[in-house]
């Protein structure tokens, strides 16, 4: 499992940016980014987006 994040939701908020324990997003105009070799599963973007535009794949 990876976190994807869905661009048409996503707000550029940078919440997921500082909530990942695992520093695997960053933000690439204005959209946050996934790496998914960083990413652990750990689903904190997840709970924490207020745009509910991360989902685990």
């Amino acid at each position: 499992m990876v976190a994807v994040v869905d661009n048409d939701k996503c707000t550029g908020c940078e919440t997921c940016v500082d909530i990942c324990p695992a520093a695997a997003i960053e933000m690439q105009d204005g959209i946050a980014v996934v790496d998914a070799d960083l990413c652990i599963d750990c689903e904190s973007c997840v709970d924490e987006c207020p745009a509910e535009a991360i989902r685990m794949e």
